[in-house]
């Protein structure tokens, strides 16, 4: 990846959104896109693992015992697809 600053001429910048290496997405934090933000309700969440596999940016962390973590928010871009999906209402969604 190339070191871009306020002096980098245009002929040196990628194309934004294009993707030039496979598999880095951890390299680029995008979680200053959010304008909505999701919080997770610890105590009304039953652990029933729907909310994580439909994440876009797997800004949900499970941990070795198979259970949901709180948001790793580097990368969630406040979809709130998570908390659509939540039959529990564990996920409410706060403007920013």
């Amino acid at each position: 990846m190339t070191e871009i600053d306020a002096k980098t001429p245009m002929e040196k910048l990628t194309i934004g959104g294009n993707i030039y290496n496979a598999g880095n997405a951890r390299e680029f934090k995008t979680g200053d896109w959010r304008s909505m933000k999701p919080v997770w309700i610890e105590e009304k969440c039953k652990q029933c693992g729907l909310c994580f596999p439909v994440c876009p940016d797997n800004a949900i962390p499970v941990n070795g015992d198979k259970k949901r973590m709180d948001y790793n928010y580097d990368y969630c871009k406040g979809c709130g697809v998570c908390a659509k999906v939540c039959p529990f209402a564990a996920i409410e969604m706060k403007q920013e």
